[in-house]
């Protein structure tokens, strides 16, 4: 018997901007689609300008809107250059999509001082950057959605990832808090938590070790890149306006 067609979630988001970090690849090449097949224009951020380009190419295949924006998501700089820039070409900001990561895994006796800061200043600080700019505008319009990226490796841990795991519960954390500052102003703030997804980052584990992950998900498979980006579309639908400081966790019951 043939699978049943795919329904994904359907959200009109006309009108409205969305700032997508890490958007040239994986996940947020896949939320970045999905904003712009809903009726958003999205600023495409990330390293890459070659990989931003050919992403925003596909939104515009697809019928959508979309401005590239080379960054150093970890720089502070950066980051307000490249909000100001947004704001500059789209005049507001209704969805900020904090997505950009980077793994170094190591066991912890053997983690360098490197391998630690750049995890942390990619997957944690680039929040803090791009979020603490995004609610300058939020505020000011009062209203938007702050939608942060973590892990499961944020709620549960995972040998080798220290520095990995440590950065994505600090997204935890920081979405709460946030959440709370910003709710009285009409933005709201949450995180998703991915388990394992098909991406570029999960195939480097080697069929071997994706087999072995297959066995720990009640669900018996890899979520795809698509079921994030669904989750995104309804944080920041409409339909979400009393939702705010919660973590969504996707990974087929992983750690239910």
């Amino acid at each position: 018997m043939a699978d049943a067609p795919v329904r994904r979630i359907a959200v009109d988001l006309s009108g409205q901007v969305a700032l997508v970090t890490g958007a040239s690849r994986g996940i947020g090449k896949a939320i970045a689609l999905a904003l712009g097949r809903s009726g958003a224009t999205v600023a495409c951020v990330a390293r890459n300008l070659e990989k931003l380009q050919a992403a925003a190419a596909e939104i515009a295949a697809a019928g959508g809107k979309a401005s590239v924006h080379a960054c150093d998501v970890a720089d502070s700089a950066a980051a307000q250059v490249t909000m100001d820039a947004v704001m500059t070409e789209h005049k507001r900001l209704d969805v900020m999509v904090n997505n950009a990561g980077i793994t170094k895994d190591t066991l912890l006796p053997i983690m360098s001082d490197a391998d630690w800061d750049q995890v942390i200043a990619t997957n944690l600080r680039s929040v803090f950057l791009f979020s603490r700019a995004a609610a300058k505008v939020m505020m000011r319009q009062r209203s938007g959605r702050i939608i942060n990226i973590s892990s499961v490796s944020g709620l549960m841990g995972n040998p080798g990832q220290s520095n990995y795991s440590a950065s994505k519960a600090g997204v935890i954390g920081f979405t709460q808090t946030v959440a709370k500052e910003l709710a009285k102003r009409k933005v709201t703030v949450n995180a998703i938590c991915p388990g394992f997804i098909a991406t570029e980052m999960a195939e480097a584990l080697g069929a071997t070790i994706l087999e072995e992950v297959k066995k720990m998900i009640p669900a018996g498979r890899i979520g795809e890149a698509d079921e994030i980006a669904d989750a995104v579309l309804f944080l920041a639908s409409d339909s979400a306006a009393y939702i705010t400081g919660q973590v969504l966790t996707v990974d087929g019951g992983m750690t239910a």
